[in-house]
């Protein structure tokens, strides 16, 4: 039998873990009490007793985590920043290569993509990968999330009573364009730019749409050539390509709430394009991908116990 800790499970995507691993019979969860559960003597005993690891906190938090653990066949995987970039962890996106999928499969460090950034590189890593579009070009994106992405404080804010009458209007962020997304979205890209980043968040509790605008001279082939290759690189069942992705002439960002895949589709014509990735912020945007990559670790289908 598996075993398992979450460290950190009270936030939202441990509890979001917790929640689909509870039900699953080849898996121990082990859990610590309240008062044990922030002791670093207590957690690192459950960290060298379990199989799998994972860590739920913020950066430094998981940093400290990661060295607290001296078991040199634990898994750990990572849903914070700390460790995206570190070319010593794997990252946990395995439909962006049969390389990332082989590496998950075999590594001891697995670093959870961050939500935003789930998207954004979908869009683009095929596209650089394949020369479709340069690595220095400059390219912006905007998406849009549901609030849950904010964490425990955040939907206590917009499930209030009484709460700000902001809270009903879609409301942008990260304006600074310091986005913690965004070394990650250039180094996994192969960009030498980050994008021009605009996040929004807005009144809907799980859903993300992140899109990507190109121009024709941005790319070095047809719109049908992006269209065939997505067909090629992303067959399913977590990520696929759509043909008939709308609804109605609209895009709802909310269209794959509750569930664990992603869609990736292309609108627009030759002259202007948008490609557009629409998924859940608290799915493949997080829980979803990190028990994808732990059931690849372990051996097993990656779709186990996930909502597709």
């Amino acid at each position: 039998m598996t075993k398992v800790f979450i460290d950190g499970g009270a936030g939202t995507t441990g509890l979001r873990i917790v929640e689909r691993l509870s039900d699953r019979e080849d898996l121990t969860l082990l859990t610590l009490s309240e008062e044990k559960r922030k002791l670093p003597e207590e957690r690192k005993k459950a960290i060298d007793q379990a199989d799998i690891v994972f860590l739920c906190l913020p950066d430094e938090a998981a940093r400290q985590a990661v060295s607290l653990c001296e078991n040199p066949d634990t898994v750990i995987l990572d849903t914070s920043t700390a460790h995206r970039t570190d070319p010593a962890w794997a990252y946990g996106f395995p439909e962006l290569s049969p390389a990332h999928e082989e590496k998950i499969k075999t590594a001891k460090r697995i670093a959870v993509p961050g939500c935003h950034a789930s998207g954004f590189i979908a869009l683009v890593y095929p596209l650089v990968k394949a020369g479709l579009l340069p690595r220095e070009a400059l390219l912006s994106c905007f998406s849009l999330t549901g609030y849950s992405g904010g964490g425990k404080k955040m939907i206590a804010e917009y499930e209030a009573a009484s709460r700000d009458g902001l809270l009903g209007a879609p409301r942008q962020y990260g304006l600074a364009q310091n986005h913690k997304h965004l070394p990650e979205m250039t180094a996994i890209t192969g960009l030498t730019s980050a994008p021009a980043f605009c996040p929004v968040v807005a009144d809907f509790y799980s859903g993300m749409e992140v899109t990507v605008p190109l121009f024709a001279d941005q790319i070095g082939g047809t719109t049908e050539d992006i269209r065939n290759l997505y067909r090629r690189h992303y067959t399913g069942p977590m990520v696929r390509y759509a043909e008939e992705p709308f609804e109605n002439g609209f895009a709802a960002a909310n269209k794959l709430a509750g569930r664990d895949d992603m869609e990736i589709a292309v609108a627009g014509g030759e002259e202007r394009l948008l490609l557009i990735a629409r998924y859940d912020n608290l799915g493949k945007g997080a829980s979803g991908a990190a028990i994808e990559c732990m059931n690849l670790a372990l051996g097993t289908d990656p779709t186990t116990g996930l909502a597709i």
